[in-house]
């Protein structure tokens, strides 16, 4: 398959050979026949990509105090490293797709193979999106014609949110590829409109459409109009769909508006309000979310799961099945909208166009390559080298942010041999396997599994699918490296557990991605600890960060929550610099509050070890970001050590050592993979005994279950 992505760091857009993504739960598979370039949306996001870095910074000061933020606690160097590594990331464009079903899953059953549908999906030529982001097309709705279905619906939002009635008088400002779609949808709800823009030949359209028409760059006053439009009274709402950074739209909806009118925001503006435009006329003003209820709801849109219909009437399909409704009673026309045509392999040149050419609307990408060409699972990549079987051959599976920023690099600098790469979608594993040397992307993962080739796999998916894949690698006999956890719950745990004992003597090496024991200021406190015989107190403090409730790490059957997904780091660390088995748990977290989402993320772990040593992790999710990410604290023997965010190790007491600082954040992770990837070479043993996986496994199981009781 073939996808269109743009490069942020400097704007260029380009096409990119992957693997036909694999099908999954909830999810359709499309061979897509016509998508369209939004472009309003994908302008400014190719302007945004061709800017300076320090127009970019501009442009978003939220990410630049976020990056100052980050420099405070890792560093200069680790946060450059991380806000290259963002923008070297390709962004994948386009949302408005047209196609044919090709495969999909049983419950996506309203939908079968052969149906012409409308979808979200970007500009490729095979798309995959959840079953509730697509529509079927109607019979007299071509495909040019059903790829505004998407941008349709986001105005078709907005005015659902504005509730306008027959005879209403409603503006319209900033009449671009959205605006006109809603000019046209208004005069469908028998409101007359006025379409207020400094382009003649889009007033030109929005005339056609039956609306009246107001250029302010013929020194026509907006104001004015709406009022004379209005007939003196104000009018009864306005949508903007404009896009600029002045807030004259907002200030010109307001002072035209009449008493208790109705402002939405579509499209982007600046939002400088004057309190005293909304507060003598009562004004509601509200930002419209894209294409209806629904949107940024994984339940919804990652899983599938519907909203009931007598409880929300309106939701992204539905408002999908509206707008081609109106297409098929010809109450909604977008032929004239269509200015340009590009077939799909010269996208480039079309959004070359786009940047050049501010009047370009409908811009229309047609797919007419062979669609079985298109679906290939698995693709060579350019560069690939020579294989020595003798030596770790790797294949990952997983190639997300951490997998693609940390340990695919870590993995690479240990001289590692990159085989292949497998990802569900596809696209991530060409990206980063191309970037670092692979020499196959996949999205066929049972089939790397059974390659022969490989000997090694590495893991770095969500966390419910670690153990299966655990399991299936030790089974077909190869190394395993899994990032952390290992198990999300003790029957995966048990599955894993299982499939090792099956192997016996003969069984691979198995690894967790344990990085913090290998950081370099960790194993010089272990050497310091060394020679302390008695018993040692460890106060541990993760400042974890806010994260979302609805976020996957914090969904327990998908993620397995925090402690299991990031504070089992922690329990790993203690009982590595304690050294001695864990004989006792007890945790607690904060109390639920009225108002606040109940989550596991703040709260307090006390281990109990067998040489008498015991010690404290506080997993905290609600403190200052200012603050140190990580704090590492020991008390032994009269002497102290601190280690502050894996930077900063001072020591209290001890002779002859007083700190060891870094200019550099190094949590250990290629000390890590070097470690494993030695063990497998020299045919050593596992870097981590086995036995202490299965312990800090199931110890932070036994933690979750004392939080969950409480």
């Amino acid at each position: 398959m073939r996808q269109v992505f743009q490069d942020l760091s400097n704007g260029t857009t380009c096409l990119i050979d992957s693997p036909a993504p694999d099908l999954v739960s909830g999810k359709v598979v499309i061979n897509t026949s016509a998508s369209l370039i939004s472009a309003g949306t994908e302008r400014m996001l190719v302007d945004f990509g061709r800017a300076s870095y320090l127009e970019k910074a501009r442009q978003q000061p939220e990410k630049v105090k976020m990056v100052i933020e980050k420099i405070q606690t890792d560093g200069f160097f680790t946060t450059v490293d991380a806000v290259k590594s963002k923008l070297a990331q390709p962004l994948a464009l386009g949302y408005c797709n047209v196609g044919v079903v090709r495969k999909v899953k049983d419950s996506a059953h309203f939908l079968k193979k052969g149906d012409r549908v409308v979808s979200n999906g970007p500009h490729a030529d095979i798309v995959r999106v959840s079953k509730n982001l697509c529509a079927r097309v109607p019979n007299n709705v071509s495909d040019e014609e059903a790829s505004f279905t998407v941008v349709a619906s986001i105005g078709l939002q907005g005015i659902r949110l504005a509730k306008p009635s027959l005879g209403e008088a409603f503006v319209v400002t900033g009449v671009g590829l959205i605006g006109l779609l809603t000019v046209q949808l208004l005069r469908a709800h028998g409101c007359r409109v006025l379409a207020i823009d400094f382009d003649d030949s889009k007033l030109a359209l929005a005339a056609q459409f039956g609306a009246e028409v107001c250029n302010p760059g013929r020194g026509q006053d907006p104001v004015a109009a709406g009022m004379a439009f209005s007939r003196g009274n104000g009018v009864d709402g306005v949508i903007i769909t404009a896009s600029t950074k002045q807030s004259d739209p907002v200030t010109q909806a307001a002072r035209m508006s009449r008493k208790r009118g109705r402002i939405v925001l579509v499209g982007v503006t600046g939002l400088e309000l004057n309190r005293a435009d909304f507060y003598e006329k009562e004004l509601s003003f509200q930002v419209s979310c894209s294409y209806g209820p629904g949107r940024y709801d994984p339940s919804y849109e990652e899983q599938g799961i519907d909203y009931p219909l007598g409880f929300v009437r309106w939701t992204e399909q539905r408002n999908f099945e509206a707008v081609l409704d109106m297409m098929a009673s010809g109450q909604l026309d977008v032929k004239p909208l269509i200015t340009h045509r590009f077939e799909f392999e010269d996208a480039p040149k079309a959004y070359d166009l786009l940047t050049t050419d501010k009047s370009a609307l409908g811009i229309i990408l047609k797919y007419s390559s062979d669609v079985e060409s298109r679906n290939i699972r698995s693709v060579s990549l350019p560069g690939a080298a020579t294989i020595d079987p003798d030596k770790p051959v790797v294949g990952f599976i997983g190639a997300g942010n951490y997998a693609s920023r940390m340990l695919i690099p870590a993995f690479k600098d240990a001289g590692a041999q990159l085989h292949s790469i497998s990802t569900s979608g596809g696209v991530n594993g060409v990206i980063h396997g191309e970037k670092a040397g692979f020499s196959h992307a996949t999205t066929d993962t049972a089939g790397m599994l059974a390659n022969p080739e490989i000997n090694t796999v590495a893991i770095v998916t969500r966390h419910n699918s670690h153990a299966n894949f655990v399991a299936s690698a030790l089974d077909a006999g190869k190394h395993v490296f899994v990032e952390k956890p290992l198990a999300v719950n003790r029957a995966d745990l048990e599955c894993v557990e299982k499939a090792y004992r099956d192997k016996g003597e003969k069984a691979p090496l198995l690894m967790v991605g344990f990085n913090r024991r290998f950081a370099p200021q960790v194993q010089k406190m272990k050497s310091l600890l060394a020679p302390v015989s008695e018993p040692k107190s460890f106060i541990m403090t993760m400042n974890a960060g806010a994260i979302p409730a609805d976020h996957w790490t914090q969904d327990v059957e998908v993620g397995g929550g925090r402690i299991i997904g990031e504070a089992c780091h922690f329990i790993d660390l203690m009982r590595f610099l304690a050294g001695s088995e864990i004989v006792s748990v007890q945790a607690r977290r904060m109390g639920d509050t009225p108002g606040v989402p109940v989550t596991e993320d703040k709260a307090a772990i006390t281990l109990g070890f067998a040489d008498g040593s015991f010690g404290t992790i506080h997993y905290l999710a609600n403190g200052a970001a200012s603050f140190p990410k990580e704090r590492v604290e020991v008390f032994a023997a009269g002497k102290v050590l601190q280690l502050d965010n894996f930077r900063k190790l001072k020591g209290f007491g001890w002779s002859g050592f007083r700190k060891m600082n870094l200019w550099r954040q190094d949590k250990g992770q290629k000390a890590c993979a070097q470690a494993f990837l030695s063990a497998i070479e020299s045919g050593g043993s596992a870097p981590i005994a086995v036995s202490e996986l299965f312990e800090v496994a199931a110890v932070t199981l036994d933690v979750v279950d004392q939080l969950r009781s409480q």
